[in-house]
């Protein structure tokens, strides 16, 4: 099979073709270049509306020059998300191509391209996929037919944060590579580190950028902190994905992905973890019609085609909508938690030693991807924060271990050892209600967990119905903070729906009984603020 490619979300205009038997792909792009700022909507729907017959036109001479004529099996376009005046460019040059072709049409979401391409690349079997591009910064993973948000920004995406820096700053679209050109003459800026569970936030560290630029820091060392700040960020969260799911494959999609030192801090993550990992070629990276050529055969080849009346082009296309009919029947990113293969010895943060099967010293071990300083004080702080948080939430009725030990300088607690196992292996009804319960009742004491997953709620196996709730204990506050916004609690709710949602099989009974538990003892405001930032979509 070949496949015609076309990709035009924002700025730039490609057009592939892709040969199923070869697996060769030919890519002839043109991306579209302001003269100041960054991306300007009108410019770029003019020049799509210009480039793509262009890039189409030598796409097709290569396929016939190539293969002979009628050598086109099906049209694949980026039908979102994206820039609408620009998808519709797309969509109406694909739908024209594909009538006088007499192909199939395949509507292609650009972010699941961006995963698919590195897991058909790279041969692993089921990944999870860090997407780091101008508008977004998302962790997915294959669950249950469809490609699941393991975390996601929580406002706007890694690169536009980056441009944001480099506009204020006077440097010309894009701003990515030029950051990582003055970094290297740079020294260590501190700067916002926001990570919510496998969530995080870009738009503080922007701002904060913006105002040492103002107070006269060195732009190489702004430069240097923003790389080391936002690129450990999403190395952090990674690597909690993997701890989530209990998987061993992590592949890098996205623009932004082409920076050589958020390639080098996910490999060296990986590598002390035991994981695998890989990054497409640049030119897989960066938007191009390549992946949609290659995701456009698999759909065509399992019969995901579009009728040209239902073709509309989608800017708000979250990745989460498309049923993935190309893996049916494969199994789930958390195939290691269904296998009961999870080892609680190690999370994402720290080694796990169990003394005498009563207590746990935890030592949140040094990160050699981050910057020693940046490692330093947040191994430190959440040490400190865990301690102190954890015996607050179990002074408001919430169970948790009893801490025994607050060893700063190691970055170690010695805890007392709670429950059989990680409520991810074994999540009910009843389990998850008490942990609306708990939740609701740390939020009336001011403050928030940070990182309420499935992994971080011990449970024990054998206990009764009316011991659920008293043997279901909260773990890990290590990122917990004192808050008494909504927003806030929202995101503690956000967090845990989100790990319930990415790794089990049947998770809405799950879901409306923690909500239920939360209502039990909580504000309904959280809850209309969660429906809230669930409708948001934030990140496409």
């Amino acid at each position: 099979m070949r496949v015609l490619g076309i990709e035009g979300t924002a700025w730039c205009a490609s057009a592939a073709v892709y040969d199923t038997e070869t697996d060769s792909v030919f890519i002839e792009s043109d991306a579209y270049e302001p003269d100041s700022g960054g991306i300007h909507p009108r410019e770029a729907a003019e020049h799509m509306t210009e480039a793509i017959p262009e890039v189409v036109d030598v796409a097709l001479g290569y396929a016939e020059t190539q293969y002979g004529p009628d050598s086109i099996d099906a049209v694949a376009f980026s039908r979102g998300p994206g820039l609408g005046p620009c998808l519709r460019t797309v969509g109406t040059a694909a739908r024209s191509l594909a009538g006088a072709l007499d192909v199939p049409l395949v509507g292609v979401n650009h972010m699941v391209a961006h995963l698919e391409i590195g897991r058909h690349q790279s041969g692993f079997d089921n990944p999870v996929c860090l997407n780091a591009s101008g508008a977004n910064a998302h962790l997915l993973g294959f669950h249950d037919g469809r490609y699941r948000v393991l975390g996601e920004t929580m406002d706007t995406g890694v690169g536009n944060a980056i441009d944001k820096f480099t506009r204020h700053v006077g440097w010309t679209h894009p701003g990515g590579p030029k950051v990582e050109e003055a970094a290297k003459d740079g020294e260590f800026v501190d700067l916002p580190y926001v990570v919510k569970g496998m969530d995080f936030s870009f738009a503080g560290i922007a701002s904060a950028a913006n105002d040492e630029y103002d107070q006269g820091t060195p732009v190489e060392d702004i430069c240097f902190g923003l790389q080391e700040h936002v690129f450990a960020m999403l190395t952090e969260v990674s690597e909690r994905a993997l701890s989530l799911t209990g998987a061993d494959e992590l592949v890098l999609g996205g623009g932004v992905g082409q920076n050589d030192r958020l390639r080098e801090m996910l490999e060296t993550m990986c590598e002390a973890r035991g994981a695998d990992f890989y990054a497409p070629e640049p030119r897989f990276l960066r938007d191009n019609a390549g992946m949609i050529a290659v995701l456009g055969a698999k759909m065509a080849a399992a019969g995901d085609t579009l009728p040209i009346p239902d073709s509309a082009v989608d800017p708000n296309f979250r990745p989460d909508q498309v049923p993935v009919t190309w893996r049916e029947g494969e199994a789930s990113v958390a195939r290691g938690l269904a296998a009961g293969e999870t080892n609680d010895l190690r999370g994402a943060e720290a080694l796990v030693e169990i003394i005498d099967g009563e207590y746990v010293r935890k030592q949140r071990v040094e990160k050699a991807y981050r910057h020693p300083e940046l490692d330093r004080t947040l191994r430190r702080d959440r040490t400190v924060l865990e301690a102190r948080l954890t015996s607050q939430a179990r002074r408001a009725g919430v169970p948790t271990p009893l801490v025994h030990d607050v060893d700063v300088a190691d970055a170690a607690l010695t805890l007392q050892y709670v429950g059989d196992v990680d409520l991810a292996e074994e999540p009910t009804e009843a389990r998850v209600r008490a942990v609306g319960e708990h939740l609701a009742r740390i939020h009336g004491a001011g403050f928030v967990h940070g990182d309420p997953t499935t992994r971080n709620v011990r449970i024990v196996e054998d206990a009764s119905p009316d011991e659920v709730a008293a043997s279901t204990y909260l773990i890990d506050f290590g990122l917990g903070y004192h808050t008494g916004h909504v927003e806030d609690h929202s995101m503690d709710l956000h967090v845990f729906e989100g790990s319930i949602a990415g790794t089990t099989t049947d998770p809405e009974p799950l879901i409306s009984a923690f909500e239920a538990g939360y209502r039990g003892e909580g504000d309904e405001a959280v809850i209309e603020r969660l429906r809230t930032i669930e409708r948001r979509g934030r990140y496409q």
